[in-house]
């Protein structure tokens, strides 16, 4: 496939998410590598040095950095001994990059996200702000998911998909995923005959070809299969990414012909939404009459009660709910203005006769519209 001027574009990126995973920074047995380290600390610090380009580092390595402190010999399977691990290796993983960088006197921030703190309204915003704060006073934020509280169900799961979402929240130019793997191949790397693909248009360009799930180094969670999917998603989003190894980021940063690039297929959304459908765990589910469908999905209305027939789950004002029609099928997912406990006596009522009865509070959306995105519009 011939490469288009379409790299130009990268090299003339100003603000850039990087994300670098556990393997390319440790190594098998854990703890983390200062050659790997301060390899792609040299390239990010040249890339920023002449102050028109803004580095923002997602960086994975925690749980590896931790485990060989730990006396562990390879990624642990429960979640309390993986929190354990990040716990002692986030310290040790941000105390690098800040040495590092500290040689060419770059200032490093610290910022860890749960999925949960990033689906709400106001916590977004604040993410936002800091992140875009830090950038504004020179410094370079390394971002990573808060192993040390987050639980299984409010995890991104893999730190390529927070990498997509982050370039997203900080309005980026361009991303850049980093790994041991030198680009997307048309099958098994290490197969004789199989190719790199260096581009991607869209879906269409992934037919026939079978993704592999695993990395080489065995201490991180992603694999090609996250990759490509957080390319999906923010090439969706309108942001552009490069898929290509660790060793290569010089090459990448530069609009070189290496690794794959993923064109941008969709134009930036509103912010939120793209969190709210891709890194929230919804808490419970509300099922719509086909009335409600209709409004919800057709005129992009907000949920009113008396369009919903059933609730389940436990849940809390604020939390995200899956929203389904009369078969089971999710159609949106938003963020629910009341408890669980508060919804059976809501059931198919109007606003009016509600905030008679029950009071004005009771006068408002079960889901507003500015909370709402459709899973399959």
């Amino acid at each position: 496939m011939v490469v288009s001027g379409a790299r130009q574009g990268v090299a003339e990126a100003r603000r850039i998410v990087v994300k670098v995973g556990s393997s390319s920074l440790t190594t098998a047995s854990g703890g983390l590598d200062a050659d790997r380290v301060d390899a792609l600390v040299d390239v990010l610090a040249k890339v920023r040095s002449g102050g028109e380009r803004e580095i923002v580092l997602v960086s994975s390595g925690a749980i590896a950095a931790g485990l060989a402190p730990l006396g562990l010999h390879r990624r642990p399977k429960d979640l309390a001994r993986q929190q354990a691990a990040a716990s002692v290796g986030q310290g040790l993983l941000v105390a690098r990059y800040t040495a590092s960088f500290a040689r060419y006197g770059v200032r490093v921030g610290q910022v860890l996200l749960t999925s949960n703190d990033t689906s709400r309204r106001v916590h977004y915003r604040n993410a936002y702000r800091t992140l875009d704060q830090l950038l504004d006073m020179g410094a370079l934020p390394v971002v990573n998911e808060n192993d040390t509280v987050a639980t299984d169900e409010i995890r991104f799961g893999d730190n390529d998909r927070l990498a997509a979402l982050v370039a997203h929240l900080v309005r980026a130019d361009l991303l850049v995923l980093l790994s041991d793997v030198d680009g997307l191949y048309d099958g098994d790397p290490s197969t004789p005959g199989t190719s790199r693909v260096a581009e991607v248009t869209g879906p269409e360009d992934l037919v026939g070809i079978t993704i592999g799930s695993a990395g080489k180094a065995g201490v991180g969670t992603g694999g090609m299969v996250t990759k490509v999917e957080a390319a999906r998603i923010a090439t969706a989003a309108g942001v552009p990414v490069v898929l290509t190894s660790a060793s290569r980021a010089a090459d990448a940063l530069a609009g070189r012909d290496t690794g794959t690039y993923f064109h941008r297929t969709g134009r930036r959304s509103a912010d939120r939404l793209l969190w709210l459908a891709h890194a929230s765990t919804p808490q419970g589910s509300l099922t719509l009459d086909d009335g409600a469908v209709r409004a919800v999905v057709e005129r992009h209305s907000s949920l009113l009660p008396a369009g919903i027939a059933a609730v389940e789950g436990e849940f809390t004002a604020g939390d995200p709910v899956e929203l389904r029609d009369l078969e089971g099928r999710s159609v949106a997912r938003g963020l629910v203005n009341f408890d669980a406990r508060e919804i059976p006596q809501l059931l198919g009522r109007s606003t009016r006769d509600l905030a008679r009865e029950l009071g004005p509070a009771y006068e408002r959306e079960v889901v507003h519209r500015d909370d709402l995105v459709l899973l399959h519009p």
